[in-house]
């Protein structure tokens, strides 16, 4: 993983946390969470208040990630609200954390200026046994404390105001009015200052969990449809009367249900062609196959005549492997006619012709599933499954992951919303 953390691919874009009073109050926040205090004097966090460093001095991924339920987070500063999330359990953990960073800015600016929030996303399980549980899961609440109390401080100073307003004898309590004093030293005039937060409860949307080995669950209407691999507990037992479960290796109703539900823009030329997607991935299944054939080859050097002779000297190979000239038929056919008859598709090929809709609010969700469903594309499942992408990459050869540093620094770390939205169409994350 060195050359990915050298390049930013892995624990990119994380703020630096080296002033003493703010180390001080991450100690305290781990404290609350039971936990010892950190030793370091430098360390990184994410949106979640997540530090690989304090994670590795700890000996634990999971410390803010408890039984991979009920999510806790730190939170120093509201600069938090523009980082990623680099470890998590669902994939929606950092769409929560902008909802709560955006329902709350006023209380979030005024209490980081002395004080650290802190605190779990709580749902309505402690534990993941089975698919049940996960479905259990409709809303989640904000617990939230803060290091150094400024919150049981702004509320026990609220409680005197509201005495002094209400007992015509509070005014002659001069141990009261001392202590107001002494709070308002530390709070100010929370008056002014908004330090509680608003709003604490959010839905629980469409979302991944990587829980039995990953699982998808989206949400309509009326019906829920969970896809994932059938061995997982609780498959086609789990409120089976509400809910449909597609097997992850079932491309045919994976491909159905996303387009019955319009979660897939389907091949037109009017995207298409400006996309460029059907020959990033074909160029991807290529390289793909050089590696498989050899994994010492140094595809930095492969120009496109050293890839079109590879592939002359090499058609067998690709001729069996199908998905290039597959590619290169259904771009032609796309120019050609305008669209591509899917239900002529074999139901595993469809999956490397469609994108997410743009304007679907399960966008993100549906390509990381794509992307899943096409693994030959390591830049999409970067961009969509970080996770899938590490896992795949521990497997890569050397020279091969040289080339998949490369690409990516020299591609999608260059210009990531430009990328996204040539590609994918997608306009914001």
């Amino acid at each position: 993983m060195k050359r990915l953390l050298e390049a930013e691919l892995i624990y990119g874009r994380l703020l630096d946390i080296s002033e003493p009073h703010l180390i001080a109050r991450y100690n305290k926040a781990l404290q609350g969470f039971g936990l010892r205090p950190t030793a370091l004097t430098r360390f990184s966090i994410d949106m979640t208040g997540f530090s690989p460093e304090i994670a590795d001095e700890l000996g634990d991924r999971d410390y803010l990630d408890p039984n991979r339920v009920n999510r806790r987070f730190i939170i120093m500063t509201p600069d938090q609200a523009e980082l990623p999330v680099v470890h998590t359990s669902f994939s929606n953990t950092a769409a929560l954390m902008h909802e709560f960073f955006n329902a709350n800015s006023r209380a979030i600016n005024a209490v980081t200026i002395k004080d650290a929030l802190y605190g779990e996303i709580e749902d309505s399980v402690s534990i993941v046994d089975d698919i049940d549980d996960l479905l259990s899961i409709n809303e989640v609440r904000f617990r939230v404390l803060s290091a150094e109390d400024m919150l049981g401080k702004a509320a026990e100073l609220r409680g005197l105001v509201d005495r002094l307003k209400k007992v015509p004898t509070a005014w002659a309590d001069d141990d009261m009015l001392n202590r107001m004093v002494e709070l308002a030293k530390v709070t100010g005039d929370i008056r002014q200052n908004a330090l509680v937060p608003d709003q604490l409860v959010f839905r629980h949307d469409a979302f991944w969990a990587n829980h039995f080995g990953g699982v998808y669950v989206f949400l309509d209407e009326k019906t829920t449809t969970v896809i994932c691999d059938p061995s997982v507990p609780g498959f086609r037992r789990s409120r089976p009367w509400q809910v449909s479960y597609i097997a992850i290796d079932d491309h045919a109703r994976i491909y159905d249900f996303l387009a019955s539900t319009k979660r897939l823009q389907l091949p037109q030329t009017s995207w298409v062609e400006d996309s460029g997607l059907y020959q990033h991935r074909a160029d991807m299944v290529v390289r793909g196959l050089i590696n498989d054939a050899d994994p010492t080859t140094d595809l930095a050097r492969a120009d496109r005549i050293w890839l079109q002779t590879w592939m002359h000297r090499n058609a067998a190979l690709v001729a069996s492997d199908g998905a290039y000239p597959f590619l290169q038929e259904m771009l032609r056919t796309v120019q050609t006619t305008g669209s591509i008859r899917m239900q002529d598709v074999a139901p595993a090929n469809r999956f490397m012709l469609v994108r997410a809709s743009p304007t679907h609010p399960d966008q993100w969700l549906v390509n990381r599933l794509i992307a899943q469903l096409v693994p030959r594309d390591f830049v999409s499942r970067f961009v969509f499954d970080k996770q899938g992408f590490y896992d795949a990459y521990e497997r890569y050869s050397e020279k091969f992951r040289e080339y998949v540093v490369a690409t990516l620094t020299g591609t999608y770390l260059k210009d990531k919303a430009a990328f996204r939205h040539k590609l994918y169409g997608l306009r914001e994350e």
